[in-house]
């Protein structure tokens, strides 16, 4: 554990000590101050206080730092796909299968456990790095903080819709143009696994362009301004383009009319939502410089879509 002792100078009078906190510590992000100012490892004169109370100038603030070990995960030897690494982010292209972090029923072979084995630093970092997080059965780019400013930064830009994050998929049905899907998000009333659009929810917006159209389906673009669990899915499905593969929020396999043999065979054994995240654009940590990652479709996916091309001639 290292104490810390900060004076919150008189030019930041009236402001929110939460907000003047994370101006005086750069590294730590907003969120984790506040963590501290609740659990009473911020203290002004031994006291206790609220994020949301204001500066008066002068107060001279003791912080308990705990270094964060990542829920004593156990590093794996599971390959990675790098796109991109240097001394503060690690982009990685992030594989079908492949689940996030560990979690009820899956403790091993997740991504975090694998990023844990390339670095060993990665332990001191809450979820190891992990800033964000893609379903298990998409698959695409993914940005990985090394340190605590790069997490702090990324989060803040992600939490500031800065981040760009461009997916492709494949859905059912004949979209005639694109457009933007404002719907707020939230659990399902009834099926816990579940999200939905709900009137409870929190706000979710994804903009949506036709790449491609077919006889039964629509390759499009999604891009996600807000990132709530399963957005893509839930929207796409909310105005009736569900993605192919989707089990949770696609509903029963769908034939077109007069579909041959080889177009059966081709949506029977995709199994898994036609997701793909393949363009991510952010500034870096360090150098504020905006930096644009682009990966090719997965080979399912591109094999899909020969099919669904050869069956539109």
């Amino acid at each position: 554990m290292k104490t810390i002792r900060v004076i919150i100078p008189s030019r930041m009078a009236g402001d929110r000590l939460d907000a003047a906190l994370s101006v005086m510590l750069p590294n730590s992000s907003r969120s984790r101050i506040t963590s501290l100012i609740k659990s009473n490892d911020a203290l002004i004169n031994k006291q206790s206080f609220k994020p949301k109370d204001r500066v008066k100038g002068n107060e001279v603030v003791t912080l308990q730092l705990r270094q964060k070990q990542t829920h004593n995960w156990t590093p794996e030897n599971i390959p990675l796909d790098i796109v991109f690494e240097d001394e503060d982010i690690i982009v990685i292209n992030k594989s079908v299968g492949l689940i996030t972090h560990p979690g009820a029923g899956n403790w091993s072979g997740t991504l975090a456990n694998a990023l844990l084995n390339h670095d060993k630093n990665l332990s001191k970092l809450d979820r190891a790095g992990i800033v964000h997080r893609l379903d298990k059965n998409t698959s695409g780019l993914m940005v990985v903080a090394k340190n605590l400013m790069s997490q702090k930064h990324l989060v803040e830009q992600l939490q500031a819709h800065l981040v760009q994050r461009e997916y492709s998929a494949i859905v059912y049905g004949h979209m005639i143009s694109g457009g933007t899907i404002n719907e707020p998000i939230g659990r399902h009333s009834k099926d816990r696994i579940k999200q939905a659009v709900t009137t409870s929810g929190k706000k979710a917006i994804t903009h949506y362009r036709v790449i491609n159209r077919y006889a039964n389906h629509t390759h499009i673009k999604a891009i996600l301004e807000t990132g709530r669990t399963h957005q893509i899915r839930v929207h796409l499905s909310h105005i009736g383009h569900p993605l192919v593969g989707d089990s949770i929020y696609g509903g029963r396999l769908r034939f077109p009319k007069k579909a041959d043999g080889e177009m059966k065979h081709a949506l029977k054994v995709f199994q898994r939502q036609a997701l793909h995240s393949k363009k991510l654009t952010l500034s870096h940590p360090k150098t504020g410089k905006s930096i644009t990652w682009k990966i090719e479709l997965p080979d399912d996916m591109k094999k899909l879509l020969e099919v669904l091309n050869s069956f539109d001639q």
